[in-house]
């Protein structure tokens, strides 16, 4: 699996279908459509960009999206590419390939549907004509990142759920990374944010916590609001980066990116990151707040991707539902 620093062929999205998740109703539905729209046009100033939709949604969708962005139909259940899609991979010979993972609604989640969403990872691979790569792992695009050189992050209350691998061990998943994504090594984080372990979270993506712009560099969340039940978590991501080291055997390079100054929505403690953004061509697609600590963020954006110009989208109806950018988005590599 490539860097997602890497240069790229294309971005893949889904829209927002009616439903569970996003209201049944145009009013309901307005809100998320109008978010995922404003990712997909800032995000196809760098790169194509093609959005699935369910056919039923097909003509609120021309309206809303530029006439640049692919439309392709297919059903669907939700809108998070990153974990309904594939993960893209190259071979030896600079073949495209895409991992195929079990999907079971994160972990099959009482609230979530996904008898239509487990079919978009081979519908979205086959779109790519990407050979396909299938595996038994219950995994999603938002519970792994990697450095592109051996490095793999993830986290013990994902890949370890019983809900999800109850069969699998930690070698075994290791194993199965390595077969799928040519990964070396494995780095755990033992749990994700606080809001992320609700109802209606994934139970701990490592996209809304750390990431690896680089291989001697990782980006971290910190929250740090004493109130917030995320603050307990630096000492021991501290611990962690200080136990590990980067695929070279040297000291991480850690950027830390503050989450935002406000710590509550209407549900309670956010999880908002900035840690949650999609590097592109030439670009960092990040997510804003309309917080103080967005400028700082930003910045700290800037110094881990050097060149790339750092465009902000507000992101706050998109982590109402449940996450960021980088989960409503999948990129593919160029080969």
């Amino acid at each position: 699996m490539p860097s997602e620093t890497d240069e790229q062929e294309r971005v893949f999205m889904a829209f927002p279908p009616r439903g569970e998740s996003f209201g049944s109703t145009e009013e309901e539905t307005a809100v998320a459509r109008t978010a995922w729209t404003d990712v997909a046009h800032a995000t196809a100033d760098f790169v194509p960009v093609t959005m699935v939709v369910d056919p039923a949604d097909r003509e609120d969708a021309q309206r809303r999206l530029s006439s640049n962005i692919e439309l392709v139909e297919a059903p669907l259940d939700d809108a998070w590419m990153r974990d309904i899609g594939p993960t893209f991979v190259v071979n030896d010979n600079g073949q495209l390939g895409a991992v195929d993972w079990e999907f079971n609604g994160w972990g099959q989640q009482e609230w979530a549907s996904w008898e239509k969403d487990r079919s978009i990872g081979r519908f979205v691979a086959e779109l790519a004509g990407a050979e396909i790569v299938n595996s038994a792992l219950v995994n999603e695009g938002g519970g792994i990142h990697v450095d592109g050189r051996g490095t793999v992050l993830l986290t013990d209350t994902v890949q370890l759920d019983r809900f999800r691998n109850p069969d699998w061990s930690r070698n075994a998943i290791e194993d199965e990374f390595r077969r799928t994504l040519g990964i070396e090594r494995a780095i755990w984080f033992p749990r994700g944010l606080y809001r992320d372990s609700q109802r209606f979270g994934t139970r701990g993506h490592i996209d809304i916590v750390a990431t690896l712009p680089d291989e001697h560099t990782l980006l971290v969340h910190r929250q740090h609001n004493p109130a917030h039940p995320d603050f307990h978590l630096g000492p021991v991501y501290d611990d962690l980066i200080e136990d590990t080291t980067a695929i070279d055997g040297s000291p991480w390079n850690v950027i830390s990116l503050p989450a935002p100054k406000r710590v509550r929505d209407e549900d309670g403690w956010t999880d908002y990151s900035y840690v949650n953004h999609l590097v592109t061509n030439g670009a960092v697609i990040a997510c804003t707040f309309d917080d103080p600590n967005d400028e700082i963020a930003l910045a700290g954006l800037a110094e881990a991707y050097p060149g790339r110009e750092i465009v902000g989208v507000d992101a706050r109806d998109i982590f109402r539902y449940g996450g960021g950018i980088h989960c409503i988005t999948q990129h593919q590599p160029r080969v």
